[in-house]
């Protein structure tokens, strides 16, 4: 699969944007277990002109996390335009159109899936980008506004036609925000209609090698994107990688692995963002690793309320003494609503 010029490989697998979620230090976990292509949280586009110091941190890009994407939201067209051409010059691979956020916050003013209320000014807002920069512009969207307007059909093809070189469809309608399951028919229909040219990107409930498969299979789509699965789960992207490739499910990292991995990703989390925001940052990744635990209130509490670096992994040492020899397999992370 290409998007524009870059080469992504077989059957790619891509990390979904999730703010407060895919930040550096995440993303450098989800690189090293095989994502093919990594997106920064969703930035806002009045935030990128405004300068405001959290979302221009959100542009610090790394060479070892190529290709990268930045995904912008907003919902008028020349603070997009602007921002795309800010964004372009952070240096990133491609950028992303978020159109598929669900939260109230971000679609009830008309930004995220709220543009799916306004398809004109969606092909509209994503022409402006794809003339104002050089890089190649994707979107991310969603099934349609709600069951009346499941309209991503007509979307897609406008969405091409308007310049973008891929498109990736989540399988749920604004409406449904992240209850009930993904269906996955409409995506197959807009990658088997004979007008699509550009690559297009499932989404949706990927949590398993056997799921990827049959949306590879099935559905035909050139890529598979994973958003909430991967939440202390990072290691998803070699499981289905080594599922999609010999049909035998990977066994889950041990207790013992899953500690040495949440001491990488601190540290990753502390070199990128220093010792206060590193460790405040890292306090919703790290009991993630351990969910399913037995008897673990006490001790998540203190991953969650520690702000030395030093105790912090005095705990996970500890975690890996008590609950070393646990059954790993039983240890299943809780999906959150975090994907845009």
């Amino acid at each position: 699969m290409k998007i524009a010029g870059i080469d992504l490989g077989d059957k790619p697998l891509f990390l979904a944007p999730m703010e407060d979620v895919t930040d550096p230090s995440f993303r450098y976990v989800c690189k090293m277990f095989g994502a093919d292509m990594v997106y920064t949280e969703f930035i806002s586009c009045d935030g990128l002109i405004r300068d405001a110091a959290k979302t221009v941190a959100k542009l610090r890009l790394y060479d070892y996390e190529r290709p990268v994407g930045i995904q912008l939201y907003g919902h008028q067209i020349e603070p997009m335009v602007e921002a795309a051409r800010v964004a372009e010059a952070a240096g990133p691979d491609l950028i992303d159109i978020n159109f598929g956020c669900p939260v109230r916050k971000i679609a009830g003013r008309g930004a995220g899936s709220g543009m799916m209320r306004d398809v004109p000014k969606m092909v509209e807002m994503t022409r402006r980008i794809v003339e104002a920069v050089r890089l190649p512009v994707t979107v991310k969207t969603r099934l349609g506004w709600d069951e009346d307007s499941r309209n991503i059909v007509e979307i897609a093809e406008r969405l091409q036609d308007a310049g973008i070189a891929a498109l990736t469809i989540h399988g749920r309608t604004r409406a449904q925000m992240y209850r009930g399951e993904a269906d996955w028919t409409l995506i197959g229909e807009v990658k088997r209609n004979p007008r699509m040219r550009i690559p297009i990107v499932g989404n949706g409930d990927i949590d398993s090698g056997e799921k990827a498969a049959e949306a590879f299979e099935r559905y035909g789509v050139d890529g598979v994107m994973i958003g909430r699965a991967t939440y202390g789960r990072p290691w998803i992207f070699r499981e289905i990688r080594q599922f999609l490739s010999t049909g035998v499910p990977m066994k889950q990292p041990s207790v013992r692995e899953r500690v040495e991995l949440a001491k990488l990703h601190l540290a990753k989390s502390l070199e990128f963002k220093g010792e206060k925001v590193g460790v405040l940052e890292m306090r919703r990744h790290l009991s993630c690793y351990f969910k399913g635990l037995p008897d673990f209130k006490a001790t998540r509490l203190k991953l969650v309320t520690l702000t030395d670096p030093e105790q912090i992994v005095a705990t996970l040492d500890e975690i890996a003494r008590v609950w070393g020899d646990y059954d790993a397999s039983e240890i299943v992370p809780k999906p959150l609503s975090h994907e845009v």
